[in-house]
């Protein structure tokens, strides 16, 4: 008789599933942490124009967006085809943004009211003329500091 048994069969032993609840709470909690929620549904056609020389902004969170183009495919019947303004979640006219500017900046801190910089995300193929408006009404609430939003490229395609 030997002191070592010979396996019968070779079969692997059953994965144990003991950890697998952890791991997949694990995961959960890992998206749930790393996922952006957006901000705001875009509502107007928005094919940025292209430049050479662009700089990306540092703190996000001293930046407040408004968007300029012709609505959406799903906006068009009800808001017609020219070129529309929007703020957050809505469509407003030009004469609301001086008060949407102000509701942004005294929605955030105190220390960061006077260094809010106004990003204009405009689409290609509006007209300089309403982007024009939207910086006088900037103008009226001091709202001095404007970034306009673009894409890398080479600029001398929007030309043709």
């Amino acid at each position: 008789m030997s002191k070592f048994k010979k396996k019968k069969g070779g079969d692997l032993p059953a994965i144990s599933t003991a950890s697998l609840p952890d791991i997949v709470f694990m995961l959960l909690f890992f998206f749930m942490v790393a996922t952006v929620m957006r901000d705001s549904t875009l509502m107007v056609v928005n094919v940025l124009p292209t430049a050479d020389q662009i700089q990306k902004l540092d703190k996000k969170d001293r930046v407040m967006y408004i968007y300029a183009g012709k609505p959406s495919s799903r906006y068009t019947d009800k808001y017609g085809t020219g070129a529309r303004i929007q703020l957050n979640d809505k469509f407003a006219t030009v004469e609301e943004v001086g008060a949407f500017v102000l509701a942004e900046r005294a929605a955030k801190r105190q220390e960061l009211q006077n260094v809010l910089t106004t990003s204009l995300k405009v689409d290609g193929q509006t007209k300089m003329g309403l982007v024009s408006d939207i910086k006088q009404e900037l103008r009226k609430v001091q709202a001095l500091k404007i970034n306009y939003t673009t894409r890398i490229g080479d600029y001398t395609q929007n030309l043709n």
